[in-house]
């Protein structure tokens, strides 16, 4: 599992431009097969293939950095002190299914996410 910091900061120097594609899901009545993935095995232009397979690829990379900073938050949350039904970093390790040390990480990470939101 990677490290929480490994993502690009989105407050950092490294600048989106584009902003990525949706993910559009594939009906869920078609068969799974490996060889149909939103539909780019059907795009015959290399340049066009390599357009939408670049802005997938960002999506997905989008996506997941989001949802590790929701699990960031969500550690710190169950490993806040004030809540009466605070969680170890054992636990949530378990939950996360991370290490301690990673769990550790990610605790701190999300509260420096939730001292970056301010009072809400």
């Amino acid at each position: 599992m990677p490290e929480p910091h490994s993502a690009p900061d989105p407050r950092g120097s490294a600048p989106r431009f584009r902003r990525p594609a949706p993910l559009l899901f594939e009906p869920s009545d078609a068969a799974p097969d490996a060889e149909h993935f939103f539909d780019l095995e059907s795009m015959a232009d290399p340049r066009e293939l390599l357009g939408r397979a670049t802005e997938l690829a960002l999506a997905f990379r989008a996506a997941a950095d989001r949802a590790v900073e929701f699990q960031a938050i969500a550690a710190a949350q169950l490993a806040d002190p004030k809540r009466f039904d605070r969680l170890s970093e054992a636990a949530i390790a378990e939950r996360g299914e991370w290490t301690e040390d990673y769990a550790r990480k990610m605790i701190e990470f999300g509260r420096e996410l939730l001292a970056d939101r301010g009072p809400e």
